[in-house]
């Protein structure tokens, strides 16, 4: 009997494993046909399914340079960041440091003063799913003053300027995707930990993940790629501000695997603190809202993502908790559409 029990165990370590290898070939097929199809886009994907890790890559750093892009190559994730900030957000929950039902009032900086009619009425969990009703960065005027770094020109004088002369929520839940939302919510876990947002995702996530290869403020590094506008030309990667929370960490293909696999770990504090984000804060009749998680359900899956668009790449993470996978495409150019089409032919194909 015990020899039965051992053959069945290698069995079905044997099957689990020609399974997921079947799973990356069929991946590295489709992002194969995509690069053949698109030779300037360069991609980095990596999949993760029962801590098992699967990683393909096309393409290199830069048009002069031979090197190809490969697992460790310095992206933009862009508004990733924002599911990593709300991570922070629930984790300070589960410290019990704050409720997502608290108001934000008390947990602003000071400069920010809201207005009587709008006091006591802004949730935090209002701001992570995209339903505060506060008015937005005007991100058009900003590129126009300055297409290459538009986010320079957002100070904390600014974003108090904007937040203080506030008089009317005029979509207060109803979901608008917010940048100045998570810019709060960073603001705000500032304030709950007497520390700045750097210290905090670096002591949070970064580090203990050990993810030696995601960057806040310095990433001049030799496997960074090149980001390129859609018409292709070189757009700089952004510099670290106060935005920072809503959408500037720079990262790779290997590190968001790790990530995922701490998500998908309901045993760590990140694995957690997912599962406070992935609860339903926002529903209407075109989405579902966790806390900066988009959540989408058909007959058999519950799946969890964010996608991400800096002025010159493109990204997007999903996961299933259920099936234990989960999934990052990285793209060096800002093409939503080719991302998005990437994740939904994989999903469809392989992963459904």
């Amino acid at each position: 009997m015990k020899t039965s029990v051992k053959f069945l165990a290698v069995l079905l370590l044997i099957s689990n494993f020609s399974f997921g290898q079947d799973i990356s070939k069929r991946i590295d097929s489709i992002i194969k046909d995509n690069y053949q199809k698109n030779p300037k886009v360069g991609i980095s994907v990596g999949f993760i399914k029962n801590d098992d890790e699967y990683f393909t890559d096309y393409g290199n750093l830069n048009s002069e340079s031979k090197i190809q892009i490969n697992k460790n190559s310095l992206f933009e994730i862009a508004s990733i960041t924002k599911i990593l900030t709300s991570n922070l957000i629930a984790q300070a929950v589960i410290e019990n440091k704050i409720k997502v039902d608290d108001y934000i009032d008390n947990y602003l900086p000071k400069e920010y003063v809201l207005q009587k009619n709008l006091q006591n009425k802004i949730k935090i969990s209002d701001l992570a799913s995209h339903q505060s009703g506060l008015p937005d960065i005007d991100f058009g005027k900003l590129i126009e003053l300055n297409p290459q770094q538009p986010v320079s020109n957002v100070t904390e004088k600014s974003l108090a300027d904007i937040i203080n002369n506030c008089s009317e929520l005029k979509d207060y839940g109803k979901y608008r995707y917010s940048t100045i939302g998570y810019t709060l919510l960073g603001q705000i876990v500032e304030k709950v930990y007497n520390k700045n947002y750097d210290q905090i995702i670096r002591e949070k996530i970064i580090v203990p993940l050990k993810m030696k290869n995601t960057f806040t403020k310095d990433f001049n590094v030799k496997n960074i790629t090149t980001a390129h506008n859609p018409e292709g030309g070189i757009q700089e990667f952004f510099k670290w501000n106060v935005t920072a929370p809503a959408g500037l960490i720079k990262s790779n293909a290997a590190d968001m695997v790790t990530y995922l696999k701490a998500v998908l770990n309901s045993k760590t504090s990140i694995g957690k603190a997912a599962i406070i984000t992935e609860k339903i804060f926002y529903k209407d009749q075109k989405r579902e809202m966790g806390l900066g998680t988009n959540i989408v359900t058909d007959d058999k899956n519950t799946i969890y993502m964010k996608s991400g668009d800096s002025m010159g790449q493109s990204s997007i993470i999903c996961y299933n908790r259920a099936k234990n996978w989960g999934i990052i495409i990285l793209l060096d150019q800002r093409n939503s559409k080719m991302r998005q089409d990437l994740l939904n032919t994989i999903y469809d194909t392989v992963l459904k």
